[in-house]
């Protein structure tokens, strides 16, 4: 009872293409697609931009943001 035989699915098509029309379910297709390509685009700038060289200068960067001071003590010249 849980699974449908391929005549099921043809007739949920054919019902679904009848309903909607093919030119609005081409379209939403055509959308589904660019959304996804530039999902998989956005995720391999966002990969490309953090490689280990970026990753290396940010913390150099970081580093070279700091200032280290030597503590001298004051000593008395005129005693």
């Amino acid at each position: 009872m849980g699974s449908f035989s391929i005549w099921h699915w043809l007739i949920v098509l054919v019902i679904v293409a009848l309903v909607f029309g093919t030119k609005k379910l081409r379209n939403m297709g055509e959308d589904l697609g660019g959304a996804v390509k530039g999902f998989k685009k956005g995720m391999k700038d966002a990969n490309e931009d953090k490689t280990p060289e970026a990753v290396t200068t940010e913390r150099v960067q970081s580093d070279n943001d700091t200032i280290d001071v030597q503590a001298k003590e004051k000593t008395d010249v005129n005693p």
